[in-house]
């Protein structure tokens, strides 16, 4: 497969390494060439440095590994280009105080698909700092991390699916474009409570067992 990255940062860096360990040939796009440069060096696999219109024109998937406020612009740039290609938003619009700069308004995903309306716009990778998306294979308490997809092409999520899984993840189906919202949303909270209050997040959660309540024993029928 073909992937196109928009973005030299952190988790452009960290989700591509895995993909080109997968063998998929991956281009990676920025305005500076010379971090683009750098990024593809040491990603290897013969990961082409170019700027963002390649990039985007390269990859069958695109992954937005951009700023919320800069993405949507980039993508509008490039909307000629994305038509019919996949588009992996991983960006979350949190802001100081853990706000989300979105609102009440759209997401930043479904930005995104106004902005390139030809593209298959998926939300993924949103909920994990990257640095736990740089581990061979995040794996805790003996299962793998869960990650939520969300997205309206069935095409597109079966592929981005396949992405999250030789990430080392399980893929987990978070619903339609319109419910990336909450996922942005989750990940203002918990970032708020991993961050600023030292909190567990996971501790929020019953299990799933418990997740309708406790389940009452019918009496047997004679």
């Amino acid at each position: 497969m073909r992937i196109g990255v928009l973005g030299t940062g952190n988790m452009a860096d960290a989700l591509a390494t895995h993909w080109v360990r997968a063998g998929h040939e991956v281009a990676v796009g920025g305005r500076d060439l010379a971090k683009a440069e750098r990024l593809a060096t040491r990603l290897g696999g013969g990961t082409k440095p170019v700027t963002l219109r390649a990039a985007a024109e390269f990859g069958q998937v695109v992954l937005a590994a951009l700023p919320f406020g800069a993405g949507t612009g980039v993508v509008r740039e490039l909307r000629a280009v994305l038509d019919g290609k996949v588009l992996i938003d991983c960006c979350n619009p949190v802001g100081p105080g853990f706000r989300l700069l979105t609102r009440n308004g759209p997401s930043a995903a479904e930005q995104l698909a106004a902005a390139a309306p030809g593209a298959h716009v998926v939300k993924a990778f949103n909920l994990c700092h990257e640095d736990v998306w740089r581990m061979p294979a995040p794996v805790f308490d003996g299962r793998r991390l869960a990650v939520p997809v969300c997205g309206d092409d069935g095409t597109a999520l079966a592929l981005v699916h396949r992405l999250v899984r030789q990430v080392g993840c399980e893929p987990l189906a978070g619903g339609p474009l319109e419910r990336a919202g909450l996922l942005e949303a989750t990940a203002a909270l918990f970032i708020g409570l991993w961050v600023g209050e030292g909190a567990d997040a996971q501790a929020i959660a019953p299990p799933l067992t418990h997740a309708a309540g406790p389940r009452e024993e019918k009496p047997e029928e004679f």
